[in-house]
């Protein structure tokens, strides 16, 4: 989690004036608005398939978004390399602000760690915009494994090396990710079985083919009230409003230095003009800020938290610091 926790209030625009530097213009010379942007349809690039969590931010950030800027905002689900197709794409795109990249954080910290010929540069191949969401994985468990909490899980894992399998969105994922931290600081062995999106690991993990699964804890909130999974821990540092009983995975004994918190963010290609950077980040600043859209997402274990472009700037280069001794640790390469 960035160190200064979320933001929910929208900055001042003196501030994002201020912070130009980060993106290398003047503020002095900065247009006053995007004038006759847009005057087409707004693409949002998102790495991961439709019907996950992450589309469904992007799709309900799109559809407040269109109402403010008067033009349909598209999704395009570019799916596959945990996130790094739809980077690329996005990355490779014309820098006139009508292709955005509605970005994870792995697919923007994790993902260098992980490929050695990444076509993407986290830093220098985006102009950042803003930070739209945090949240945290679940880890969750089938009824039909014994294990009532973390403490549980590991003693259980412990008998039985190599038999508990874990299910993700795909290699390199922060459901990948979460999973080899777990088996890092608790010693354990447990399978990884991966696949192509959240969705997909959704079904075999509801259908008892999995015994285990790391992911968007927005994901499990019905599954969790029906009973049809067990909720053991939280990966962020804080529980959740609308799970305040289940416990962080840091809090287990043993545990203390666990820590997968979640953020997501909406980006442009570099080069994209200054002045539609602004208009950008001060109309998604306002649809974000928006009631419904608050609500909504606190509902689903969701918290909206906005940020200036320079200070997202800085997140993406702390946490690919952060990342890369975590993925060095675990020994996975992906290329």
């Amino acid at each position: 989690m960035h160190p200064r926790g979320p933001r929910n209030l929208h900055p001042t625009r003196r501030g994002l004036l201020l912070a130009g530097a980060s993106f290398g213009f003047s503020a002095l010379a900065l247009p006053a608005r995007a004038t006759g942007y847009p005057e087409k349809p707004v693409r949002f690039v998102v790495p991961f398939p439709a019907g996950g969590a992450t589309d469904l931010m992007a799709r309900t950030l799109g559809q407040k978004l269109a109402e403010r800027i008067g033009q349909a905002v598209i999704i395009d689900n570019r799916a596959g390399a945990g996130g790094g197709i739809g980077a690329e794409a996005a990355a490779t795109s014309a820098p006139d602000g009508y292709t955005l990249l509605f970005a994870t954080m792995g697919s923007l910290t994790i993902n260098p760690s992980l490929y050695q010929n990444l076509r993407y540069d986290p830093v220098k191949s985006f102009e950042p915009i803003t930070l739209t969401h945090s949240t945290s994985n679940l880890l969750v468990v089938n009824p039909n494994v014994p294990a009532k909490s973390v403490a549980e899980l590991i003693e259980l894992a412990r008998k039985k090396p190599g038999e508990l399998t874990y299910a993700s969105a795909g290699n390199g994922t922060t459901s990948h990710l979460s999973g080899e931290l777990f088996k890092s600081l608790a010693k354990v062995d447990l399978t990884h079985v991966p696949y192509k999106g959240s969705a997909p690991a959704m079904t075999d993990f509801l259908g008892g083919r999995t015994s285990m699964m790391f992911d968007t804890a927005s994901n499990f909130v019905e599954y969790v009230k029906s009973g049809k999974v067990r909720p053991l821990g939280l990966t962020g540092r804080k529980r959740l409003p609308i799970m305040p009983n289940v416990p962080t995975i840091s809090e287990t004994p043993g545990m203390g230095d666990y820590e997968m918190s979640l953020w997501l963010g909406v980006l442009a290609p570099a080069g994209t003009p200054a002045n539609i950077v602004v208009k950008l980040h001060d109309e998604i600043g306002a649809a974000m800020s928006s009631p419904d859209i608050v609500r909504k997402m606190a509902d689903a274990g969701i918290e909206v938290r906005l940020s200036t472009p320079k200070e997202f700037a800085s997140l993406i280069r702390a946490d690919t610091a952060k990342w890369s001794e975590v993925v060095k640790r675990s020994g996975v390469r992906l290329d």
